[in-house]
């Protein structure tokens, strides 16, 4: 591992923040903070820590020697001043005389030592080791060398071989104050060293400046990786040549592993979104003929827990030819593995006078030949997380395994870490938001309703899949709403399959389909060629028609229901004059939609629709909008308010009308009417 720093952009950082009032000091503290968190190999989201010390002020303006310290939550590659808790250090320092602490003790008396108590961001659980120790500069990450080396059954001696007397060797402890103080004890011992392993768990530099501490975790890190080089191990073998999986056989299995995750067609059970690595580094591991041995030897660090679980769950290779009855396959180890969490929590509970409420026991990681590694979370982003944070593991693992053979901390151990309240905080109390793991896909993605829509469905934390055929303007939507897009023509088949087949790869399946494509060829019914009107039929029928299949095979896959909602348009039951060639397809789908919810309600498919009207967007465009009028000898405001409210309605008003018909889980065949009140286009 080669040092990042360079003495321009230290020089930079120290400007940028004097500008703010802030010390050089703190400057390179950031600097270094940032270097550390752009190293994968190093940390990884939200995890290590760095801290400084320097002087603070109290209320009476007084200088006080103080601390500050990475907040927890907070990542270290773009932290900033704000995330940096400032805390009174001469308190911290008087908890050395205990001899033990309660953890929600120490949490309190951490509080007492803020300078500001209502600072929003609490210190790192790491906070007592970087005070304990006596150096200015201190940084902490889990390096995966590092981790590769200290988890093997001899790890103490292989660190004190490769390492000598540079560094200190605690045994796995978890973090708090008694870590804090086997490390005051081995600084103690010989305050020459330049930093303190931490057994199946990280490492600790420090120095008198923020580049020393850096400098000390690049070169102990190189030293580890180097070390590791030197294994003359064979590599592992192969169950088969690793390759991956057709996209549709591995988007099928997808949508069945998320099926079952689900378990009920209930809208109220949670939902999952999937993150699947397949490259050959995933398609190598997934296929090593050890694979059911290597990856259940557990966590390469405890910290890996909260995202990725224990254990991963390993299923059999399908094969290949995926059959339909490896559904079954992947329900029954499901079950299975929910029973063996659900042991776990209930064999080390008993032991507890406090008793603790069990988490969800779904996996977080698969394991499945031909298709690599899947990361389960509850939204994209917490399943790119565990994917990460797992890949990170990979690496580790098998370096370890590799040199020697790799050891994880005890099943107590990751029990009493699972379930510590400290590290249960990380993870955060707020309530998820109502769509979380929802996957929901809208077509005319681009177009102003279902841009509209978009918003708000992910707003409500779905995560929204925008497709149209306008691939530029689609491209500029998504990303100003943060959401996946795929360029996609809806009244071709085979770009319809092709780009389902893909939504199900980025999520493994999806729940909700908005079929909102659409356009409007104004004309005499009779004045219009065969060709104008069979095109119009293509995008306002057929395309919605197209799509409906597409999502139909996915939730039938899933087989835990799903939603489809159209925007169907007054024009179906109230035809306007010089319309007939948006109106008589509109009317179609509207037929269109009763029979999805006649045919498939069965299979918990509910089939709703949006009946709006004069709404400003790429079909009702100002120069329609004036022509409109015009016919009707209205100014274009009265055109557009004339209603029962003399209200226009918007185009986010659509947008919750679509929302609304999702949260309705009783509701299937109904199409709502979003016009201002329009009783000639009343559907009862």
């Amino acid at each position: 591992m080669e040092s990042q720093w360079n003495e321009r952009e230290a020089e930079d950082y120290i400007n940028k923040y004097a500008a703010m009032g802030h010390s050089s000091d703190l400057a390179l503290r950031l600097y270094t903070s940032h270097l550390l968190g752009r190293e994968r190999d190093l940390v990884i989201h939200g995890g290590g820590n760095t801290s400084m010390k320097a002087s603070l002020k109290d209320v009476f303006h007084k200088e006080i020697e103080g601390i500050w310290i990475k907040g927890s939550g907070h990542d270290l590659k773009d932290i900033g001043p704000k995330g940096m808790v400032p805390l009174f250090l001469p308190h911290l320092l008087s908890l050395r005389e205990l001899d033990d602490i309660e953890d929600e003790v120490m949490i309190s008396e951490q509080k007492r030592a803020m300078q500001d108590p209502s600072y929003p961001v609490n210190p790192s659980v790491e906070l007592l080791a970087h005070a304990f120790i006596p150096k200015t500069f201190i940084d902490h990450t889990h390096s995966s060398a590092i981790l590769s080396l200290t988890n093997q059954p001899n790890g103490f001696e292989l660190c004190s071989r490769v390492f000598g007397d540079r560094v200190a060797i605690v045994p796995y402890v978890r973090p708090g104050f008694k870590l804090a103080r086997l490390c005051m004890d081995e600084y103690k011992k010989d305050p020459n060293i330049e930093g303190i392993i931490l057994l199946r768990h990280g490492i600790f530099t420090f120095g008198d400046t923020a580049k020393e501490s850096y400098d000390r975790m690049i070169d102990l890190v190189s030293v580890a990786q180097e070390a590791l080089l030197s294994s003359t191990k064979k590599a592992p073998l192969f169950s088969a040549t690793p390759k991956a999986l057709g996209e549709t056989d591995r988007s099928k299995i997808l949508a069945w592993l998320r099926g079952g995750l689900k378990k009920d067609r209930s809208e109220s059970s949670k939902y999952w979104v999937l993150e699947t690595r397949s490259s050959t580094k995933y398609l190598e591991y997934a296929a090593r003929e050890d694979i059911h041995i290597i990856s259940q030897k557990g966590p390469t660090t405890p910290d890996h827990i909260l995202w990725t679980k224990g254990m991963p769950l390993v299923l059999p290779a399908p094969g290949n030819f995926v059959r339909d009855d490896y559904k079954q396959v992947i329900e029954k180890k499901l079950l299975e593995y929910r029973k063996t969490y659900q042991s776990y929590f209930e064999r080390h509970n008993a032991r507890l006078e406090k008793k603790k409420i069990p988490l969800d026991p779904e996996p977080r990681i698969v394991i499945i030949e031909g298709i690599g590694v899947i990361a389960i979370g509850e939204t994209a982003k917490k399943a790119k997380i565990a994917a990460d944070i797992y890949e990170t593991s990979i690496d580790s693992l098998t370096a370890a395994d590799k040199y020697g053979q790799f050891t994880s901390i005890t099943e107590k151990e990751a029990f009493e870490f699972e379930y510590w309240s400290l590290e249960q905080a990380k993870l955060g109390k707020k309530t998820l938001p109502p769509f979380a793991g929802r996957v929901c896909v809208v077509t005319g993605g681009a177009g102003v309703i279902g841009k509209a829509t978009g918003e708000i469905f992910k707003e409500a934390g779905a995560e929204v899949v925008l497709l149209d055929v306008d691939k530029e303007a689609l491209s500029s939507v998504a990303s100003g709403m943060g959401a996946s897009y795929y360029a996609c023509d809806v009244t071709s088949q085979k770009q319809i399959d092709e780009v389902f087949t893909k939504i199900s790869l980025e999520f493994g399946g999806m729940d909700i389909l908005i079929s909102n494509a659409g356009r409007a060829q104004p004309g005499a019914v009779g004045d219009l060629s065969n060709e104008t009107l069979r095109g119009e039929f293509e995008l306002n029928f057929f395309s919605h028609q197209m799509v409906s299949k597409a999502a139909l095979k996915i939730f039938r896959h899933q087989g835990v229901g799903g939603q489809i909602l159209y925007n169907i348009s007054k024009q179906a039951v109230n035809p306007g004059p010089e319309f007939g060639a948006y109106g008589l397809p509109k009317a179609a789908t509207l037929f269109l939609m009763r029979q999805y919810a006649l045919d498939h309600g069965g299979d918990g498919i509910r089939a709703n629709g949006v009946n709006a009207d004069r709404v400003r967007s790429g079909l009702l465009t100002d120069e329609m909008i004036e022509k409109r009028a015009a016919s009707r000898g209205v100014a274009t405001g009265e055109y557009m308010s004339g209603n029962l409210l003399k209200a226009e309605v918007r185009a986010k008003d659509v947008g919750q009308a679509f929302l609304h018909l999702a949260q309705s889980e009783r509701t299937t065949g109904c199409c709502l009417s979003v016009d201002g009140g329009n009783i000639a286009a009343a559907m009862r």
